[in-house]
């Protein structure tokens, strides 16, 4: 079966990060995130994938190549302007033999996918959503479906008085190819808001299949770090998992090094039920403490006496000593002065240099 990744967007609500490279290659526990997308497919026997691109393609030609690395079988359609993410599908019908999936490619998820297209296969759709259940459907666009899952409505960012379900696209599609027929060819078209209401005006076999695993949009900051403490505190089952065999140190706490790190002397392991993951050529100085779950990526220095708690680290960055850090996120090839501090919230873009003694 072949997969469909919709790769093409800006990902302008994760700037600063995403203004150097596309959102998919942000690195997620040091890995490139598309590699866990890829990971999920594989796990259910699906190596043939395209990625539909249009912001910044070249990168991810040279991250992936043709996906041998990886086990996988790549190929790319870029859309020279932006075509929306039925327009992206559209662009690739001379690529699908047969039933396909779509996944939406800012979205982390443990969805069965073998269950999904059983479900598929079962009720003889012609287009199905995955739907993943949250606490405030009141942020999203619902789809309520009847007691058999044929979707019956969409309401989009309902207030509470119109919730009569709390069940939302996830992101995840199966669609037989006679769909395409009705997207417009290289047209600006939504799969949300063209396709899908298109479906259920034709009265066409459109069903909703509720995934009960993991789900996260890490298309914010905040969201993004909670991927990587999610990641770190273990709610994702296998194949997503950290980079790297996890190890007690001499003290009992967990942690993960990459290769060619240097350890300084009585550094401060997170206690149960944290992590810490240093990546490939890092160096920790003396005394460092780490709390909770912390990623660090390839290259980076931490000086001698700083503290991190919950935060991430992008590659070849510089922590001062005695600086802390709590609960941000530190974009690549940053300075962190000195005794600075980055508190909860924090988003240091890559590249910049914060002074000794700075607060942010």
């Amino acid at each position: 079966m072949l997969a469909i990744i919709l790769i093409g967007g800006q990902g302008t609500r994760l700037r600063p990060f995403t203004c150097s490279r596309p959102k998919p290659l942000l690195p997620l526990v040091n890995r490139p995130f598309l590699e866990y997308q890829f990971e999920v497919l594989k796990a259910h026997g699906i190596k043939d994938v395209v990625l539909c691109t249009s912001y910044l393609p070249g990168q991810f030609r040279k991250v992936f190549g043709d996906g041998r690395r990886l086990g996988m079988r790549l190929s790319y359609v870029h859309e020279g302007r932006p075509l929306g993410t039925g327009g992206a599908v559209r662009n690739c019908a001379g690529l699908v033999r047969g039933p396909f999936l779509v996944f939406n490619g800012d979205i982390l998820s443990g969805i069965d996918l073998t269950a999904f297209l059983k479900a598929h296969r079962d009720r003889r759709a012609e287009a199905s959503i995955a739907l993943t259940r949250v606490k405030d459907p009141t942020l999203y666009g619902l789809v309520e479906t009847d007691d058999d899952g044929r979707v019956r409505s969409f309401l989009e960012k309902p207030s509470w008085d119109e919730i009569r379900t709390n069940t939302i696209n996830a992101g995840a599609y199966v669609f037989e190819p006679r769909v395409l027929d009705l997207i417009p060819e290289g047209a600006v078209h939504s799969l949300e808001r063209g396709l899908f209401p298109r479906l259920l005006e034709l009265r066409r076999r459109l069903f909703g299949w509720v995934s009960p695993g993991y789900w996260m949009d890490i298309g914010t900051v905040e969201k993004y770090l909670q991927a990587h403490l999610d990641i770190l505190g273990g709610l994702l089952p296998a194949p997503l998992t950290p980079f790297g065999g996890r190890k007690k140190s001499p003290a009992g706490p967990r942690q993960a090094c990459g290769r060619k790190v240097r350890l300084g002397r009585e550094i401060t392991w997170p206690e149960d039920g944290g992590t810490a993951v240093v990546g490939d050529g890092s160096s920790v100085g003396d005394f460092v403490r780490f709390s909770g779950r912390v990623c660090v990526g390839p290259g980076c220095v931490i000086g001698r006496g700083a503290s991190l708690e919950d935060c991430v680290v992008l590659e070849h960055t510089r922590v001062g000593e005695g600086a802390s850090l709590k609960r941000c996120v530190v974009g690549e090839r940053c300075r962190v002065g000195a005794n600075s501090v980055v508190a909860a919230g924090g988003a240091v873009a890559g590249g910049s240099v914060l002074g000794p003694h700075s607060s942010l």
